[in-house]
């Protein structure tokens, strides 16, 4: 396995496995609502996609050349996205990426990392010492979602 920065020609791969882990993954604790609201696949355009993964510092791990997941930290520490494709899921992907970006986040100063976690993410994030500070109840495109704001001090 491999951690490196974003690229621009990892924006196609990234957003398929964004894709992949919401459709599929996801869809063990969200209604096919809350999927369709969450995902939008129809409505992603790549390059909007890829300026996003640019302006949120995202790093990569691949596999064998392969992009296997993604992640992003701000300098504050808040990570906006963590996704791992599920045909790459329970191999430490996502553990390698929060623990890189927990360097990141270190180096830059950040006192925590945070995060917005899924249900079906929160389990990963407890395990790796983060804990629920809110159950949160957003609204996506007119459909309640349910997360939890998460932090762990660095």
């Amino acid at each position: 396995m491999e951690i490196r920065p974003y690229a621009e020609t990892d924006a196609e791969a990234t957003l398929n496995v964004f894709l992949a882990a919401v459709t599929e993954t996801a869809s063990l604790h969200y209604s096919a609502a809350q999927i369709a609201a969450w995902a939008r696949p129809a409505v992603r355009d790549v390059n909007q996609w890829d300026s996003a993964r640019k302006a949120l510092n995202t790093y990569v791990a691949t596999l064998g050349g392969e992009v296997a997941g993604f992640s992003d930290v701000r300098d504050d520490g808040y990570i906006d996205m963590m996704f791992v494709a599920p045909k790459f899921g329970r191999r430490g992907m996502a553990g390698a990426l929060l623990a890189h970006l927990q360097s990141i986040a270190a180096g830059a100063g950040a006192s925590e990392l945070s995060t917005n976690a899924s249900i079906t993410a929160r389990p990963f994030f407890e395990q790796h010492g983060f804990v629920v500070v809110a159950e949160q109840r957003p609204i996506t495109l007119g459909v309640k979602m349910t997360n939890y704001k998460m932090v762990h001090p660095l």
